[in-house]
């Protein structure tokens, strides 16, 4: 293959393309601790992307209804025609299950489910962002342990589901229909393993956040994110409380985010 096969395109010139972030970040809750220093997360992360060239839509302290609206509004933005990928940064306290909203009072009540953030960017969702990055940056805590012990995923093995399931369209031309995969193109970072905890300076903000944006100031401008990524989890081996992690990758080529262009 071609290298530039192997490489995300930047369709149009920085005068006519229009990037868009969202930037999701709950602060002050009803029943758990206000997240003291998430405002210079905010500031970094938004300072940051504007530097990488997106319009960020900012929304704070919202319950996980209100997430999954302003997700589902921000998947169906027009701008996304004109651009050639998306960052999606969720930061809140979090349960194992997903993000709390405003409300939520632990495990169970008033928690977004990360699998609504995928369902509703994924290709059949959302295809204007067929083929372009979708990058999720996801500060929370993920359960109460520190360090990391990973658990089985499940209890029960996946359902699997007959192939009679999975019948092609017969009879239609070759061009007139293609098949695509559901979910592709998504480069996922959480800010520690599941189950465990993330920490947080009540000046400074996020630890993830902090190492985030000095790796991406120093290596976007000559490494794909993957690589930036793998940066940030080596920026951590000092600190063996909090691993960052890659994970729900389905980056088909490398993206390289080309500062200035």
């Amino acid at each position: 293959l071609p290298l530039s096969s192997q490489i995300y395109p930047i369709y149009l010139p920085r005068e006519t393309r229009t990037r868009r972030a969202l930037l999701i970040c709950n602060i002050e809750f009803e029943h758990l601790s206000q997240r003291k220093g998430a405002d210079a997360d905010v500031e970094g992360m938004t300072e940051l992307l504007e530097g990488l060239g997106y319009v960020v839509d900012i929304h704070c302290n919202l319950t996980s209804e209100g997430m999954a609206l302003v997700i589902k509004d921000f998947a169906d933005r027009k701008e996304h025609c004109t651009s050639d990928s998306t960052f999606l940064v969720f930061m809140s306290h979090g349960v194992r299950a997903g993000l709390c909203g405003t409300k939520s009072r632990g495990e169970t009540t008033d928690i977004l489910s990360l699998d609504t953030i995928y369902e509703t960017f994924n290709n059949k969702s959302c295809p204007v962002l067929l083929g372009k990055p979708k990058v999720v940056i996801i500060q929370s805590c993920r359960g109460g342990k520190r360090g990391s012990v990973l658990m089985s995923d499940s209890e029960d093995p996946a359902v699997l589901t007959p192939a009679a399931a999975h019948s092609t369209a017969a009879g239609l031309e070759d061009d007139a229909i293609f098949e695509v995969h559901l979910e592709s193109d998504f480069a996922t970072l959480h800010s520690s393993t599941p189950d465990t905890v993330s920490w947080r300076n009540s000046v400074k903000g996020s630890l993830f956040i902090q190492h985030l944006i000095e790796q991406f100031r120093k290596h976007a401008c000559n490494s794909d994110l993957q690589e930036i990524f793998r940066k940030i989890q080596y920026s951590f081996g000092k600190f063996p409380r909090q691993l960052p992690s890659q994970e729900r990758s389905t980056m088909l080529r490398k993206f390289y985010l080309f500062p200035g262009h």
